[in-house]
Protein backbone atom coordinates (compact mmCIF):
# COMPACT_ATOMS: atom_id res chain seq x y z
CA UNK A 1 0.00 0.00 0.00
CA UNK A 2 1.23 3.53 -1.06
CA UNK A 3 0.66 6.00 1.39
CA UNK A 4 0.82 10.04 1.76
CA UNK A 5 2.20 11.16 4.87
CA UNK A 6 2.43 14.68 7.08
CA UNK A 7 6.04 14.77 6.76
CA UNK A 8 8.63 16.52 5.21
CA UNK A 9 10.04 15.05 2.07
CA UNK A 10 12.65 12.75 1.74
CA UNK A 11 15.40 12.05 0.19
CA UNK A 12 15.95 11.68 -3.74
CA UNK A 13 14.89 8.60 -5.99
CA UNK A 14 16.40 7.66 -9.67
CA UNK A 15 14.62 8.50 -12.89
CA UNK A 16 14.82 6.57 -16.04
CA UNK A 17 13.94 9.32 -18.47
CA UNK A 18 12.58 8.01 -22.53
CA UNK A 19 15.80 9.86 -24.05
CA UNK A 20 18.15 8.81 -21.10
CA UNK A 21 18.83 8.19 -18.00
CA UNK A 22 18.26 11.41 -15.29
CA UNK A 23 18.35 12.29 -11.55
CA UNK A 24 14.76 12.84 -10.25
CA UNK A 25 15.67 16.59 -10.37
CA UNK A 26 14.74 16.49 -13.60
CA UNK A 27 10.89 15.44 -12.55
CA UNK A 28 9.06 17.91 -11.04
CA UNK A 29 7.75 17.56 -7.23
CA UNK A 30 3.94 17.27 -6.99
CA UNK A 31 2.44 20.98 -6.94
CA UNK A 32 -1.18 22.37 -5.82
CA UNK A 33 -3.41 22.40 -8.59
CA UNK A 34 -1.58 23.31 -11.78
CA UNK A 35 -4.72 22.67 -14.12
CA UNK A 36 -7.20 24.38 -12.96
CA UNK A 37 -7.34 26.64 -15.62
CA UNK A 38 -8.50 23.07 -17.15
CA UNK A 39 -11.00 22.08 -14.81
CA UNK A 40 -14.54 23.45 -13.92
CA UNK A 41 -13.93 24.00 -9.74
CA UNK A 42 -17.47 24.01 -7.88
CA UNK A 43 -18.10 27.05 -5.55
CA UNK A 44 -16.31 26.81 -2.29
CA UNK A 45 -19.57 26.20 -0.31
CA UNK A 46 -20.86 23.75 -2.36
CA UNK A 47 -21.41 20.25 -0.03
CA UNK A 48 -19.72 16.93 -0.93
CA UNK A 49 -21.39 13.67 -0.13
CA UNK A 50 -19.39 11.11 -0.42
CA UNK A 51 -20.90 6.98 0.79
CA UNK A 52 -18.90 4.25 2.14
CA UNK A 53 -19.04 1.32 3.92
CA UNK A 54 -19.40 2.17 7.77
CA UNK A 55 -15.84 -0.35 8.17
CA UNK A 56 -14.24 1.56 5.62
CA UNK A 57 -14.97 5.20 7.59
CA UNK A 58 -13.40 3.90 10.93
CA UNK A 59 -10.51 2.29 8.90
CA UNK A 60 -10.15 5.70 7.70
CA UNK A 61 -10.46 7.71 10.68
CA UNK A 62 -8.31 5.18 12.50
CA UNK A 63 -5.31 5.86 9.82
CA UNK A 64 -6.39 9.67 9.47
CA UNK A 65 -6.56 9.27 5.57
CA UNK A 66 -8.53 9.66 2.89
CA UNK A 67 -8.23 6.82 -0.03
CA UNK A 68 -7.69 7.60 -3.25
CA UNK A 69 -8.28 4.36 -6.42
CA UNK A 70 -5.93 4.76 -8.93
CA UNK A 71 -8.04 5.54 -12.07
CA UNK A 72 -7.34 2.79 -14.48
CA UNK A 73 -8.92 0.57 -11.66
CA UNK A 74 -12.20 1.34 -11.51
CA UNK A 75 -14.97 -0.74 -12.25
CA UNK A 76 -15.13 2.16 -15.67
CA UNK A 77 -12.66 0.03 -17.98
CA UNK A 78 -12.70 3.90 -19.43
CA UNK A 79 -12.01 5.70 -16.38
CA UNK A 80 -8.89 8.37 -17.24
CA UNK A 81 -8.76 6.86 -20.47
CA UNK A 82 -7.70 8.63 -23.76
CA UNK A 83 -10.99 9.14 -26.15
CA UNK A 84 -11.52 6.91 -29.19
CA UNK A 85 -11.97 9.25 -31.22
CA UNK A 86 -8.55 10.75 -29.78
CA UNK A 87 -6.53 7.49 -30.00
CA UNK A 88 -5.99 7.31 -34.05
CA UNK A 89 -4.19 11.09 -33.98
CA UNK A 90 -2.43 9.62 -30.70
CA UNK A 91 -0.60 6.60 -31.68
CA UNK A 92 0.32 8.46 -34.93
CA UNK A 93 2.47 11.32 -32.82
CA UNK A 94 5.61 10.30 -31.61
CA UNK A 95 7.89 12.06 -29.67
CA UNK A 96 11.32 13.57 -31.37
CA UNK A 97 13.67 11.76 -29.53
CA UNK A 98 11.68 9.00 -28.60
CA UNK A 99 10.21 7.80 -32.20
CA UNK A 100 8.69 4.37 -30.91
CA UNK A 101 6.82 5.93 -28.36
CA UNK A 102 3.66 7.67 -28.88
CA UNK A 103 1.64 10.27 -27.32
CA UNK A 104 -1.05 7.21 -26.75
CA UNK A 105 1.95 5.45 -24.90
CA UNK A 106 2.46 8.84 -22.75
CA UNK A 107 -1.72 9.03 -21.87
CA UNK A 108 -1.46 5.56 -20.51
CA UNK A 109 1.53 6.00 -18.41
CA UNK A 110 -0.01 9.20 -17.24
CA UNK A 111 -3.50 7.32 -16.94
CA UNK A 112 -1.31 4.45 -14.39
CA UNK A 113 -0.11 7.43 -12.36
CA UNK A 114 -3.43 9.17 -11.38
CA UNK A 115 -5.68 8.61 -8.83
CA UNK A 116 -8.74 10.22 -7.62
CA UNK A 117 -11.09 10.46 -4.51
CA UNK A 118 -14.97 11.03 -5.91
CA UNK A 119 -17.82 12.66 -4.25
CA UNK A 120 -21.41 13.91 -5.13
CA UNK A 121 -22.71 17.33 -5.21
CA UNK A 122 -25.64 15.60 -4.61
CA UNK A 123 -27.19 13.52 -1.75
CA UNK A 124 -29.03 11.32 -3.53
CA UNK A 125 -30.89 7.70 -3.74
CA UNK A 126 -28.55 6.78 -6.58
CA UNK A 127 -25.09 7.17 -4.64
CA UNK A 128 -26.68 5.16 -1.43
CA UNK A 129 -28.13 2.60 -3.81
CA UNK A 130 -24.80 2.09 -5.77
CA UNK A 131 -22.01 2.92 -3.72
CA UNK A 132 -20.72 1.24 0.56
CA UNK A 133 -22.09 -1.84 -0.62
CA UNK A 134 -21.02 -5.77 0.59
CA UNK A 135 -20.22 -4.24 4.04
CA UNK A 136 -21.61 -6.04 7.35
CA UNK A 137 -22.00 -2.79 9.75
CA UNK A 138 -24.36 -1.03 6.85
CA UNK A 139 -23.48 2.18 4.81
CA UNK A 140 -22.22 6.06 6.27
CA UNK A 141 -22.09 9.41 3.90
CA UNK A 142 -19.69 11.70 4.89
CA UNK A 143 -21.13 15.42 3.91
CA UNK A 144 -17.68 17.81 3.57
CA UNK A 145 -17.34 21.52 2.55
CA UNK A 146 -15.82 22.02 -0.80
CA UNK A 147 -13.75 25.08 -0.33
CA UNK A 148 -12.85 24.15 3.07
CA UNK A 149 -11.94 20.92 2.28
CA UNK A 150 -9.56 22.11 -0.74
CA UNK A 151 -8.15 24.94 1.57
CA UNK A 152 -7.28 22.04 4.00
CA UNK A 153 -5.70 19.55 1.58
CA UNK A 154 -3.67 22.32 -0.63
CA UNK A 155 -2.39 23.72 2.84
CA UNK A 156 -0.90 20.26 3.70
CA UNK A 157 0.72 20.39 -0.18
CA UNK A 158 1.64 23.96 0.05
CA UNK A 159 3.74 23.87 3.36
CA UNK A 160 5.65 20.22 1.89
CA UNK A 161 4.50 18.11 5.04
CA UNK A 162 3.65 15.22 2.66
CA UNK A 163 5.98 12.43 1.41
CA UNK A 164 5.62 9.59 -0.50
CA UNK A 165 6.17 6.07 1.19
CA UNK A 166 6.31 3.00 -0.83
CA UNK A 167 6.52 -0.37 0.75
CA UNK A 168 8.14 1.14 4.36
CA UNK A 169 10.72 3.60 2.54
CA UNK A 170 9.68 7.49 1.88
CA UNK A 171 10.24 9.00 -1.74
CA UNK A 172 10.30 12.47 -3.24
CA UNK A 173 6.87 13.07 -3.11
CA UNK A 174 5.41 13.43 -7.03
CA UNK A 175 1.77 13.86 -6.62
CA UNK A 176 -0.01 17.07 -7.91
CA UNK A 177 -3.45 17.63 -6.88
CA UNK A 178 -6.09 18.80 -8.84
CA UNK A 179 -10.16 19.07 -8.15
CA UNK A 180 -12.84 19.63 -10.91
CA UNK A 181 -16.31 18.23 -11.51
CA UNK A 182 -16.64 15.69 -13.94
CA UNK A 183 -17.69 16.65 -17.67
CA UNK A 184 -19.94 14.24 -18.90
CA UNK A 185 -20.28 13.54 -22.81
CA UNK A 186 -20.69 10.56 -25.87
CA UNK A 187 -17.85 8.87 -24.52
CA UNK A 188 -17.44 6.77 -28.21
CA UNK A 189 -18.31 9.81 -30.24
CA UNK A 190 -16.74 12.81 -28.56
CA UNK A 191 -13.12 13.93 -29.43
CA UNK A 192 -11.14 16.52 -27.46
CA UNK A 193 -8.19 16.52 -29.71
CA UNK A 194 -9.18 18.10 -32.59
CA UNK A 195 -7.73 21.56 -32.18
CA UNK A 196 -5.16 20.22 -30.05
CA UNK A 197 -3.89 17.79 -27.74
CA UNK A 198 -4.99 17.50 -24.34
CA UNK A 199 -3.11 17.73 -21.36
CA UNK A 200 -3.65 13.74 -19.75
CA UNK A 201 -5.72 15.70 -16.43
CA UNK A 202 -8.21 15.98 -18.56
CA UNK A 203 -9.28 12.41 -19.27
CA UNK A 204 -9.84 11.88 -15.69
CA UNK A 205 -12.49 14.56 -15.71
CA UNK A 206 -14.39 13.10 -18.59
CA UNK A 207 -17.05 10.16 -18.24
CA UNK A 208 -20.07 9.01 -20.07
CA UNK A 209 -22.89 10.94 -20.51
CA UNK A 210 -25.32 7.87 -20.71
CA UNK A 211 -24.11 5.65 -18.13
CA UNK A 212 -22.54 8.01 -15.39
CA UNK A 213 -23.75 11.67 -15.37
CA UNK A 214 -26.73 10.78 -12.72
CA UNK A 215 -23.43 10.81 -10.58
CA UNK A 216 -22.97 14.61 -10.51
CA UNK A 217 -19.51 13.96 -9.90
CA UNK A 218 -16.61 15.78 -8.44
CA UNK A 219 -13.04 14.03 -7.73
CA UNK A 220 -10.19 15.41 -6.25
CA UNK A 221 -6.86 13.85 -8.39
CA UNK A 222 -3.31 12.79 -7.34
CA UNK A 223 -1.15 12.68 -10.45
CA UNK A 224 2.47 11.96 -11.04
CA UNK A 225 4.55 13.57 -14.12
CA UNK A 226 4.02 11.27 -17.28
CA UNK A 227 7.45 10.65 -18.49
CA UNK A 228 9.79 8.60 -17.78
CA UNK A 229 10.44 5.41 -15.30
CA UNK A 230 11.06 6.13 -11.28
CA UNK A 231 13.31 2.97 -10.30
CA UNK A 232 13.96 2.23 -6.33
CA UNK A 233 16.53 -0.38 -5.48
CA UNK A 234 17.62 -0.78 -9.33
CA UNK A 235 13.75 -2.29 -9.79
CA UNK A 236 11.01 0.11 -11.72
CA UNK A 237 8.52 1.46 -8.90
CA UNK A 238 5.43 0.31 -10.25
CA UNK A 239 2.30 2.41 -8.53
CA UNK A 240 -0.38 0.02 -6.55
CA UNK A 241 -4.03 0.45 -7.24
CA UNK A 242 -4.73 2.29 -4.36
CA UNK A 243 -3.23 5.35 -2.26
CA UNK A 244 -3.84 6.89 1.10
CA UNK A 245 -3.41 10.82 1.49
CA UNK A 246 -2.80 12.25 5.38
CA UNK A 247 -6.40 13.81 6.42
CA UNK A 248 -7.26 14.50 10.06
CA UNK A 249 -11.03 13.68 10.66
CA UNK A 250 -10.85 15.42 14.12
CA UNK A 251 -9.18 18.75 12.91
CA UNK A 252 -11.16 18.74 9.58
CA UNK A 253 -14.81 18.79 12.43
CA UNK A 254 -13.47 21.40 14.13
CA UNK A 255 -12.45 23.97 10.85
CA UNK A 256 -15.74 23.04 9.32
CA UNK A 257 -14.78 20.93 6.17
CA UNK A 258 -16.63 17.62 8.02
CA UNK A 259 -20.58 18.77 8.31
CA UNK A 260 -22.13 15.61 9.31
CA UNK A 261 -21.77 12.17 8.99
CA UNK A 262 -25.09 10.64 8.17
CA UNK A 263 -25.63 6.41 7.97
CA UNK A 264 -28.41 4.46 6.27
CA UNK A 265 -31.17 2.82 7.75
CA UNK A 266 -29.52 -0.44 8.00
CA UNK A 267 -26.10 0.76 9.45
CA UNK A 268 -25.17 -0.75 12.76
CA UNK A 269 -25.92 2.56 14.87
CA UNK A 270 -24.45 1.47 17.77
CA UNK A 271 -21.52 -0.02 16.59
CA UNK A 272 -20.60 3.72 14.49
CA UNK A 273 -21.88 5.42 17.32
CA UNK A 274 -19.10 3.57 20.02
CA UNK A 275 -16.16 3.67 17.40
CA UNK A 276 -17.29 7.88 16.74
CA UNK A 277 -16.90 8.27 20.36
CA UNK A 278 -13.71 6.16 20.63
CA UNK A 279 -12.16 8.65 18.14
CA UNK A 280 -14.12 11.50 19.80
CA UNK A 281 -15.70 12.32 16.44
CA UNK A 282 -19.05 13.32 16.36
CA UNK A 283 -21.86 11.69 14.33
CA UNK A 284 -25.57 13.86 13.89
Amino acid sequence: MQKLLNHWLAPRTTVMNKDDFQNINRIPIGVVEPHKHLLTIPHGNKLLYKVMRTEDLIKSISGSYLHFNRVDSYNDPHDGEQLLKDLTINLKSTFIKARDYSLADYYNQSRARTYACCFSIENSDYIWRSYGNGGKKGKVCLVLEFGKLRSMLNEIFENAKIVLEYNGKRLRQMFSINYGLIKYINWKEHRANDNFMQNPIIYSYLKDKKDFSIEKEVRITLSAFGFGQTVMDGNELILPKHLHMNFDFGFSIGNGVLHEILHSPDCDAEFLHAELKRFNIFKK
